[in-house]
């Protein structure tokens, strides 16, 4: 068995970079796919709370000025994480795409 000549203008490391972008974006597309999904059902609980009386519109309301205040201090640390993605990579916007479409 023979191994596989690369082209001489791709090396190695080029073609572990393009993978390990393609892997991150595969990653984070199922991730936020799976996040939304959560998302649904959890807006579907609260819509059949209220529909039944059991929370009022009031209260959904105060829950989510308390949960937006929270968010916004862990908005700094992802702003550090996004750095990091390859977000121009068009092997992470294949592999993200793919997560999207088959998460």
């Amino acid at each position: 068995m023979t191994a596989l000549a690369l082209p001489s203008n791709i090396t190695e490391a080029e073609i572990v970079q393009l993978v390990i972008s393609f892997l991150l974006g595969l990653l984070i597309g199922i991730l936020i796919r799976k996040v939304l999904v959560v998302a649904l059902i959890l807006l579907a609980i609260v819509i059949l709370l209220m529909v039944a009386g059991y929370v009022s519109p009031q209260q959904i309301e105060a829950l989510l000025n308390s949960s937006l205040v929270k968010l916004q201090s862990y908005a700094g640390g992802a702003q550090e994480i996004v750095k990091f993605i390859p977000y121009n990579s068009i092997a992470f916007i294949i592999g993200f795409v793919i997560g999207l479409a088959k998460g």
